[in-house]
């Protein structure tokens, strides 16, 4: 049985810059109040690369009351004990070269591309957000072939909207091995739904994955896809975990 159903953010519960559909947001935080009380319904959680303050917000609004992940597998936080774990691998020497790579890309990305900007409040990985894709598109092969070659502990995902450098122990596969521990729960419990690059590592291990239609091939590889995009597809797909539940408690 699915025990846990987990989200990313971006392109899955909401599209960036524009509002979230609401009316599919009322839906799933109804769903996940029933978790509480059927346990054919698990209860929604967030894997996000977006920093916390941000999916705290997300995971307030939608009732959540399970630990979410943020800055990928980065951290977790517990809001119904007000604990937050950074990833035991998150050290001193990563510490270090991320406060490196973060310099390199100020210098060389945000301070030369107009409309650039960091992605604030991030502690494990550096994001830059740009709005226009043609922008990101350049960018992220410059940034991937400087990382490839000079910090092999790290990683490099792009949205249309942003690009992300990140350890590779504190991915988002790394990061739900991490939550999975806490909760003390097994891999082929976990649902995910994710829509880039950056999900993959997660989607290749949970035992249910989805992604939206409107993923990049690289989740959809690895993933039961969805005929519905961002938000729907995440109603979608969590509908489709709990019908299989209910049919297994039915034997």
């Amino acid at each position: 049985m699915i025990k846990l159903f987990i989200t990313d953010l971006d392109g899955c519960i909401s599209m960036p810059f524009i509002p979230p559909k609401w009316e599919i947001i009322t839906e799933l935080k109804e769903l996940n109040e029933l978790s509480k009380t059927d346990e054919t319904v698990p209860p929604l959680t967030i894997c996000t690369g977006r920093p916390m303050p941000y999916a705290e917000a997300v995971y307030q609004w939608m009732g959540m009351y399970k630990p979410f992940l943020f800055e990928s597998g980065g951290g977790v936080y517990d809001m119904a004990n007000n604990t937050l774990h950074w990833h035991p691998t998150f050290d001193i020497d990563r510490e270090r070269e991320l406060g490196e790579l973060k310099a390199h890309l100020k210098t060389n990305f945000i301070e030369k591309y107009p409309n650039t900007i960091p992605e604030f409040a991030k502690h494990t990985d550096s994001g830059i957000i740009n709005q226009t894709p043609a922008v990101i598109h350049k960018m992220y092969p410059e940034i991937r072939k400087y990382v490839d070659a000079n910090y092999p502990n790290f990683e490099v995902h792009y949205t249309d909207v942003s690009i992300n450098v990140i350890s590779k122990s504190t991915n988002k596969g790394e990061g739900i091995k991490f939550l999975c521990e806490l909760l003390d729960l097994e891999l082929n419990e976990v649902a995910f739904i994710g829509d880039t690059g950056g999900d993959r590592p997660g989607l290749e291990i949970v035992g249910k994955p989805f992604a939206p239609n409107n993923a990049m091939e690289s989740a959809k590889e690895v993933s039961d896809v969805m005929n519905g995009e961002d938000a729907d597809a995440v109603l979608e797909a969590y509908k489709k975990v709990i019908e299989y539940n209910r049919s297994l408690s039915e034997n």
